[in-house]
């Protein structure tokens, strides 16, 4: 006859969930496969392309050519003393890290059904990885804002004023991260039922570049209405002073970083109730 200890316990019992409920410890029994997703997401991204990693380097430097003939040559669009391809290119790594991780976690349900409905494990790994992977993707591509800086250092009589706000570097990505992430399992709470709610999110993150001062610089907009409105988007102040931090040059504010770490942690706290209250029975909408 078996003893008690040698029994295989298959069902375990636990309270309810509450709706904030995070387990930090489940988290990392699963880190390998937070780790998996991470590979996973950089491996097939470019996986069967001609250039493979390259692309990388080459989205950028395109946008950045774009931005240089569109805005800084046809429309004429300050940038502030800067160097175009510096000033274009600081802004298009920030957005488009931004807004890949937005797009990427507010699909976390949606396109992964098929695994959540076979096994279980902390739904909270996949949006985490994804944000993982691509700032990998970021750092890789720092690398082409540091030839286009020592380019202009080198061999150019233009100069760049670096300052102590540059040690903040890592806690701007971090706070452009976690506003990605919170709107995208935000975002993908939604979508479980309102399918057609994908289409007017990715209209609206399209939308909302220009609403961030990616193509023009901050000092730019003289209506205080409008100068009011831009400074509503968390993610203005966070790009101004990554602007300031790297070039020396832009709007950096305590007050704007204030309001982008306060919005951002209200944001974190409503998403992450929401995606608990959702994961809960989201295979049956989905």
């Amino acid at each position: 006859m078996m003893s008690m200890d040698d029994k295989k316990w298959s069902t375990i019992i636990k309270p309810k969930n509450k709706l904030w409920d995070i387990d930090f410890i489940e988290l990392w029994r699963y880190r390998d496969l937070y780790t998996l997703f991470v590979k996973r997401d950089i491996v097939t991204q470019y996986k069967q392309t001609v250039l493979g990693p390259l692309w990388f380097f080459i989205q950028p430097l395109l946008t950045t050519l774009m931005y240089m003939v569109v805005f800084g040559g046809i429309a004429g669009i300050s940038t502030d003393g800067l160097p175009q391809p510096l000033f274009y290119l600081s802004g298009i790594l920030c957005w488009q890290y931004f807004s890949e991780c937005l797009n990427k976690t507010s699909t976390t349900f949606t396109a992964n059904q098929a695994i959540f409905g076979k096994v279980y494990f902390p739904r909270l790994v996949v949006p985490l990885a994804t944000v993982t992977s691509n700032l990998i993707r970021l750092g890789i591509q720092l690398l082409l804002l540091i030839i286009v800086y020592v380019y202009y250092l080198s061999f150019t009589d233009f100069s760049f004023s670096v300052n102590w706000t540059l040690c903040l570097f890592p806690i701007l990505i971090v706070l452009l991260a976690f506003l990605a992430l919170g709107f995208g399992i935000l975002i993908s709470s939604m979508t479980t039922k309102y399918r057609d709610m994908t289409v007017l999110f990715t209209f609206i993150i399209q939308l909302w570049m220009y609403a961030t001062p990616i193509i023009y610089p901050l000092s730019t907009i003289k209506n205080p209405n409008i100068y009011m409105l831009m400074t509503l988007n968390p993610v203005t102040g966070i790009v101004e002073a990554f602007k300031y931090s790297v070039l020396g040059v832009g709007e950096f504010s305590w007050t704007l970083l204030g309001y982008s770490i306060g919005f951002m942690t209200i944001l974190m706290v409503v998403g992450i109730v929401v995606f608990n209250r959702v994961q809960r029975s989201f295979m049956d909408t989905v």
